[in-house]
């Protein structure tokens, strides 16, 4: 039942929140490249300001940020907070895609590219994904803090490869699905994962309709 819960959940929050294909293709692709690395344990308004700055002095591109200074990309990158870390993996990655054209991706294997970025400083599977799913183009289904505790309130426990690969077995593997079924578990837990919002959330609509406690739609 547990890939039944994945389809029937996709349904429920597309009906609520609709289209959201275009929830993160802004900009360009080292700009994601960037909001995916800065976002890490902050708020997106404090990633936008440092976007903004990097776009004013010109310094939204690869080698531009390799050729940077590390105090000074410090400096710039401090809103987001673990500044230090943040400014090292941007540039790690930065030096990365001065060496591989982000455009050359799409020729890689997604399993090859994949290996490629976690080996770069601070990027983990989130963060790799994210790269893959909305950069490169590639099937690679993002699992968030959202995510996981989305599935946890469904009674589906797992690490990050589990979750990854239960998302990727009930869905056809497709880009814009992926996409768009991250959007909307994001923005759904922008809405309802804070204090008292469960009683209205999707979890909640989902047992509504199964007529079974939530622990019950995570047996097979």
């Amino acid at each position: 039942m547990k890939m039944n819960d994945i389809k029937t959940l996709y349904h429920i929050l597309s009906a609520e929140f609709g289209p959201l294909y275009d929830w993160w293709v802004a900009g360009s692709p080292f700009e994601r490249i960037a909001g995916a690395i800065l976002v890490q344990q902050t708020r997106w308004e404090n990633v936008d300001r440092v976007l903004t700055e990097l776009k004013n002095r010109d310094l939204m591109s690869p080698g531009s940020i390799a050729a940077l200074p590390l105090e000074e990309l410090e400096d710039i990158v401090r809103p987001t907070g673990f500044y230090r870390n943040k400014a090292k993996s941007l540039k790690a990655v930065a030096e990365y895609f001065t060496a591989s054209p982000i455009d050359s991706m799409s020729n890689k294997p997604q399993h090859v590219l994949r290996k490629e970025l976690l080996a770069l400083r601070g990027i983990g599977n989130e963060t790799a994904d994210v790269i893959l799913l909305y950069v490169a183009g590639k099937p690679s289904f993002v699992i968030d803090a959202y995510t996981k505790k989305l599935c946890g309130c469904m009674g589906i426990q797992g690490n990050y490869a589990e979750l990854q690969r239960l998302f990727e077995d009930a869905l056809p593997r497709d880009v814009p699905v992926y996409q768009h079924y991250h959007a909307l578990i994001v923005e759904h837990g922008k809405r309802y994962c804070g204090r008292k919002g469960c009683d209205s959330c999707a979890v909640a609509r989902l047992r509504k309709y199964r007529g079974t406690p939530a622990f019950e739609l995570a047996k097979p």
